[in-house]
């Protein structure tokens, strides 16, 4: 048995064919954009293009808040998808069943199934990339609260800060993502090609003007990790997304403030395809999943 996994981040699209052992058989990716109708029509057509007879069913992971019981997309940042047919539309051209949630429950699925997490049944994620995302299993379950609970990104770290997509000021998505990087290295005056890993490289060699790039993103990322902890207490704090190993790395300069509210903090293991395996594997044991 396989099932498609669709991974929508906030700027680019992957959709892969995943059997029951967590391999991937076939990807396809593409640009987002922040166009909600681009989007749906690229997964449609990916969707179409990977489908087989041993498909089960599509998972679709969704930066934002989510509905999983509803199969609603409630509200985007970078990317909404709250303004199109999502569920229906794929469900429809595709004629095979669609689970909704998080794009970040769905990579904590498959860290906890096939990464960073196997044997664990209390561990936080944060996926971080355009923006960041947030999940936890506490007990074996997903945490849910009413409907979308652990939007770690929205944890408050300045309350002075940059205005968050969501409303508020000062969310760790504005000082920690990868367009709060962007951001600190354009007012560094450097080019906005710059590697986050060269950065953390010219810091510990003593480079001030990196150094002070990597405490103003890292600190508020280990100021959120703490918060999460303190209520929380999992065995183990997952980073994923496109910058999740470059941010344990970066953590080093920002080490935990507290030896009450500690766990270890770990790179997930399946970088960028944890989200589409996480959506297969959803896809494939729907009660497991169901809220």
């Amino acid at each position: 048995m396989d099932a498609l996994g669709v991974d929508v981040g906030g700027t680019n699209l992957r959709v892969a064919r995943v059997n029951a052992g967590g391999e991937i058989a076939a990807t396809r990716y593409a640009r987002t954009n922040g166009d909600a109708q681009a989007a749906l029509a690229s997964i449609i057509a990916d969707v179409r293009a990977l489908d087989s007879a041993s498909v089960a069913g599509i998972g679709i992971g969704i930066p934002g808040r989510v509905d999983p019981l509803a199969r609603k997309v409630l509200s985007g940042g970078f990317l909404d998808l709250s303004t199109v047919p999502l569920v229906e539309a794929v469900e429809r051209e595709a004629g095979k069943p669609v689970v909704l949630d998080s794009d970040a429950n769905l990579a904590l699925l498959a860290e906890w199934r096939y990464g960073a997490a196997r044997g664990a049944n209390n561990v936080v994620m944060l996926t971080i990339g355009t923006g960041i995302g947030g999940a936890a299993l506490l007990g074996g379950r997903l945490l849910r609260g009413r409907m979308s609970g652990g939007q770690f990104g929205h944890v408050t770290v300045d309350v002075q800060g940059r205005l968050c997509a969501c409303g508020r000021y000062g969310c760790v998505e504005t000082t920690s993502s990868g367009t709060a990087l962007g951001h600190f290295i354009a007012e560094a005056g450097l080019p906005a090609e710059t590697r986050i890993e060269a950065l953390i490289a010219q810091a510990e060699a003593g480079d001030v003007r990196a150094a002070a790039i990597i405490d103003l993103w890292a600190k508020p990322l280990r100021a959120a990790i703490d918060t999460i902890v303190a209520s929380l207490d999992p065995e183990v704090v997952v980073l994923g997304g496109g910058l999740g190993a470059a941010a344990l790395a970066a953590l080093r300069a920002a080490p935990a403030l507290s030896p009450w509210y500690q766990a270890p903090v770990v790179a997930a293991e399946l970088g960028d395809t944890a989200g589409v395996i996480g959506g297969a594997w959803a896809a494939m044991n729907p009660e497991a999943v169901r809220p």
